[in-house]
């Protein structure tokens, strides 16, 4: 019987680690694939037992204590670059607006629950990482003329974290990571003419499934759910969804004028308001209660 040719057998492991669902599995492949390779000295298998390990490695779920301490890291290597604005009431305050928001949410709890922060710096800016944390800086809170406007702004952070935008980056940055090793590993195992002859015939597909799988960062199309997960948070939570609207005009103004934050991360306001006055067409306007306004002017606007 003709034996495998190992550049067959690494393909076709490494096809089936992508495609099992379950780690364990995908672990135990890699591990026999890695211990015969070792015992029988073919270095071809032994690095296909590490490349379907990556690949279980990457494919694992993050749990809600993972996605937590993750946030946390990547908050607190924010306030590197911020100051956190020491101003208690305020910080009160806007945490009470989050916690009405994530109430009456589809995701109300969290592995340690949802916490904002307040920036202190004029730069028009927020940002949420996983696990419920969020930031906002002074500079966007001075853009809101209401606590609705507010609301729009954390309901947009709360959103992104709800719609798990961070996470699906970060699963991004471990799909890569895996076809790096795979890529690595299986490769090095393999003469000039294999490599050559493996990398015409998949060089396409391999460029297509790294652009589909690889997700860096907040994309707009997850900009514009976000608004669009916002608003349902809003009106859900008793607040007028038609207040983003006001919100994203002052940004329209302002965002022109300043470097960074909002300017160059997000897309423009237009583009935003585009989108947003087509989804409030299915909402209402809701009346804003006279003592929302004035808590706020007290709280907010008179900083």
């Amino acid at each position: 019987m003709k034996s495998l040719n190992p550049i067959v057998f690494v393909i076709l492991l490494v096809v089936v680690a992508f495609s099992a669902t379950s780690c364990a599995v995908m672990n135990a492949m890699g591990s026999v694939a890695s211990v015969v390779g070792t015992i029988t000295g073919n270095e071809t298998l032994e690095s296909a037992g590490k490349s379907v390990a990556a690949v279980a490695e990457a494919s694992a779920p993050i749990t809600p204590e993972q996605e937590y301490y993750i946030g946390r890291s990547v908050t607190a290597s924010l306030l590197g670059s911020y100051k956190i604005y020491e101003n208690p009431q305020l910080t009160d305050y806007v945490n009470k607006v989050c916690q009405v928001l994530v109430l009456n949410s589809s995701r109300p709890q969290l592995y340690k629950g949802y916490y904002v922060a307040v920036l202190d710096t004029d730069q028009i800016n927020a940002f949420a990482s996983s696990g419920g944390h969020i930031l906002v800086t002074r500079g966007l809170l001075s853009c809101a003329s209401s606590e609705d406007a507010l609301a729009a702004v954390l309901a947009h952070e709360v959103a992104h974290i709800q719609l798990q935008h961070g996470i699906k980056a970060i699963k991004g940055d471990r799909w890569t990571n895996a076809a790096l090793k795979v890529a690595g590993s299986t490769m090095v195992a393999l003469s000039d003419g294999e490599m050559s002859e493996i990398v015409d015939a998949f060089d396409e597909s391999v460029d297509s499934i790294v652009s589909t799988m690889v997700n860096s960062g907040y994309s707009q199309s997850q900009e514009y759910d976000a608004d669009a997960t916002a608003l349902e948070i809003m009106a859900a939570a008793g607040y007028n969804p038609h207040a983003m609207t006001e919100m994203l005009e002052e940004l329209k103004v302002r965002q022109p004028k300043s470097s960074g934050g909002f300017a160059s991360t997000h897309p423009s306001a237009s583009k935003r308001l585009q989108k947003v006055e087509k989804e409030l067409k299915s909402y209402q306007q809701v009346p804003v209660p006279e003592l929302r306004q004035q808590r706020f002017d007290q709280l907010v606007a008179a900083r």
